[in-house]
């Protein structure tokens, strides 16, 4: 304070303490700092400089670069730059925690799945990492994230090496070992498999588009997470959830790919609910599932509907619409199975009756008897199936068990489809597939 000040009598003991702790703070090594890097210099020096907490904005410009944050930072693209790999090593490599990378475009990594190359890669223990409004184009791996808890992955663009055979592409997000992880809002396609998704637990997996790849998501040994309004489309296979328990999969929608709609294998005490299941090959492929439950779910114009083998039983299928597929069910096993034994199922197929009008049929659905098999061999016959004679048939191979083959069997049929947007899902097919 000087001598004015205090002759004047206006010295206030509190507010010279306060600038002086402000002071202090600005002065010691933990008061977060922003600086600017501009074209021409090196990010990398200002990462090796930064103190934790700090920002570091990154005007618009081209950084050819591969980075390594060894401290928690904020690196923040100003209209959107761009950080360049040159094809070698990991473009971004993350090992400090709280570390957030927003609005970059990390391009060229290189291409060595045995280094598993990405664009940005959170080591092991490089928790509590924010990947947001990134573009990450033309990396082997887009992110690779091991055993790093509590990531928020939202609102990125993730293109691969689309000019590689998919066999020797990486995936888009690869979680391993991994919790907690938000996984929200990103566009992710021309890539080996758009999420591989292993051993990690408690997981949100929201508004994501999973386009033009192997599978959308393929996942395997992990529990307790939710996938939620997701778009899975145009896939070899779109949600394939395998080894698990503890799902919930809910008002997605998965349409054209080539192989299966949604995988349900080796898979416990899940909810699958309220989904679309458009134009896929087998729209839903059951295989050692038991104690699931599957309601609400449009089943459309699939060759399959459900493929049912390898001894899953013990599911509550109900409420679901099976409308226009080839085949409604596949069904592999020596005894029938019961679905919508409490509030039925909708089956295009049914040629049933409702005499008393309380829109459940009056005679049981049987998926895949005899009429169903010869509609299948002999497409033309379907013309005929409202027929006398084809009715006397399916009445005749009821009777003579010798002429029937196990199958699932609804005795509740719906007459009406729940869902009243079905007739918008038909002829989304994978091209070239029919």
């Amino acid at each position: 304070m000087s001598a004015i000040g205090l002759a004047s009598g206006r010295w206030r003991p509190a507010r010279f303490l306060a600038a002086l702790a402000l002071a202090a703070a600005m002065a010691s090594p933990g008061f977060a700092a922003t600086v600017r890097v501009t074209p021409g210099e090196s990010i990398q020096a200002r990462v090796d400089q930064a103190a934790p907490g700090d920002v570091i904005e990154i005007e618009r410009g081209h950084y050819r670069e591969n980075l390594r944050i060894e401290t928690s930072l904020t690196l923040k693209g100003i209209d959107r730059p761009t950080i360049d790999g040159g094809l070698s090593g990991h473009t971004i490599f993350v090992t400090a925690e709280d570390v957030t990378i927003d609005g970059l475009i990390v391009i060229d990594s290189g291409d060595s799945l045995r280094e598993q190359n990405s664009g940005i890669y959170i080591w092991p223990g490089a928790h509590r990492a924010v990947i947001r409004n990134c573009d990450l184009v033309y990396n082997l791996f887009g992110l690779w994230i091991e055993k790093a808890n509590d990531v928020l992955v939202e609102n990125n663009l993730i293109v691969g090496k689309r000019d590689y055979r998919s066999s020797m592409r990486g995936n888009g997000i690869q979680l391993y070992n991994t919790r907690r992880a938000q996984i929200i809002g990103n566009n992710i396609g021309f890539v080996r498999d758009a999420l591989y998704v292993d051993v990690s637990h408690d997981a949100i997996f929201r508004g994501n588009r999973l386009h033009h790849s192997r599978y959308g998501t393929h996942y395997m040994n992990s529990y307790r997470n939710l996938w939620e309004d997701n778009d899975v489309y145009l896939n070899r296979g779109g949600l394939a959830l395998m080894e698990v328990r503890e799902q919930v999969v809910r008002n997605n929608r998965v349409w054209a790919n080539s192989d299966h709609g949604i995988m349900l294998r080796t898979i416990w005490d899940t909810v699958v609910e309220n989904n679309i299941i458009a134009g896929n090959d087998r729209a839903l492929f059951m295989y050692d599932a038991y104690f699931n439950e599957l309601r609400g779910n449009l089943v459309i114009d699939n060759i399959v509907g459900a493929h049912v083998w390898a001894g899953s039983k013990d599911n509550v299928i109900e409420g679901n619409d099976f409308i226009g597929n080839r085949e409604q069910i596949r069904y592999v096993a020596a005894r029938d199975q019961l679905w919508g034994v409490k509030d039925g199922n909708h089956w295009s197929s049914y040629l049933g009756w409702d005499r008393d009008g309380d829109g459940v049929g009056d005679v049981p659905y049987e998926a895949n008897d005899m009429v169903d098999r010869l509609a299948w061999r002999h497409p033309m016959t379907k013309i005929l199936l409202a027929s006398p004679a084809i009715q006397t048939l399916r009445m005749v191979a009821r009777q003579f068990p010798l002429l029937r083959a196990p199958s699932i069997v609804d005795p509740n049929p719906r007459l009406k489809p729940q869902n009243e947007h079905w007739r918008d899902w038909f002829g989304k097919h994978f091209p070239g597939s029919r």
